[in-house]
């Protein structure tokens, strides 16, 4: 059993950072790997990026590529996304999700067992 926290969401103007933080309590095994998706209103929930606990591979979302990072922090159990040069499009609720058993695409959102309660993340023009 995983459960994920997110927080760290807010209001940003277009150009802005923020970082978004995924506490994950319960064990977290090497083959985990943990992602965070987005959700924008009247649309589906995407894939934004993953990394995997055991050999830190990152994985992004075309639209993000090179203003998102994701980077995760073994000791205290945390997967955290920094948002730079943030744009109107990139406003959504955010979620962490945790996929236990990976044997497929880390942007499947069906591979995902466990999942939080999102953050907001809106970003003003």
């Amino acid at each position: 059993q995983v459960q994920l926290e997110e927080s760290g969401g807010g209001l940003v103007q277009s150009g802005g950072s923020l970082t978004l933080s995924c506490a994950a309590s319960g064990v977290i095994y090497s083959s985990y790997v943990i992602a965070w998706f987005r959700q924008a209103p009247g649309k589906e929930r995407e894939f934004v990026a993953s990394v995997s606990w055991r050999n830190y591979k990152r994985t992004y979302t075309d639209s993000v590529k090179g203003r998102f990072t994701i980077f995760r922090d073994a000791a205290e159990n945390t997967v955290s996304l920094q948002m730079n040069n943030l744009k109107p499009e990139d406003t959504a609720v955010y979620y962490c999700a945790a996929d236990v058993s990976p044997d497929s695409s880390p942007a499947a959102i069906s591979a995902y067992e466990y999942w939080g309660q999102g953050t907001q993340v809106t970003v003003s023009s």
